[in-house]
């Protein structure tokens, strides 16, 4: 079984740390079919004003996802956690096919079943334009 879905709530800071680093991981894999065994397979998704449901949709939205944000690298860090729920901030960077830098900066709230799969993901961001000399991550 996948470490991060073997961690199970409710959660104490350690394992919400755990869960936020391996989502962090699997999301800087940039592989789709990786990041959606972490979903339910009926997850709710709201990512800024996209609204959708189960794990085809995740692999669908993933996908677009990372043909238009080019060498895309996410940071995640703990903001509060508490049972079956975590809230993340993250700031991300990656580049369009024009070759124009951005940063992403964002929060999420995540909402886990008892087997520790995430049931819910609520994402909010805002992409801000920054030159190459400029990146962090």
């Amino acid at each position: 079984m996948d470490k991060k879905m073997s961690i199970k709530p409710p959660f104490t800071e350690e394992t919400a740390r755990l869960k936020v680093k391996l989502a962090e991981d699997a999301w800087n894999s940039r592989d789709p079919e990786r990041v959606s065994k972490a979903y339910t397979v009926d997850s709710d998704w709201r990512n800024r004003g996209e609204f959708f449901q189960g794990r085809e949709a995740i692999v669908t939205f993933l996908t677009h996802k990372w043909e238009k944000e080019l060498d895309y690298k996410l940071m995640k860090e703990l903001w509060c956690y508490t049972g079956n729920r975590i809230s993340v901030r993250f700031e991300y960077e990656w580049r369009d096919a024009a070759g124009q830098w951005y940063r992403t900066h964002g929060n999420e709230h995540w909402e886990f079943d008892e087997e520790g799969l995430m049931r819910r993901r609520d994402m909010s961001a805002n992409d801000v334009k920054i030159s190459e000399s400029d990146r962090r991550l």
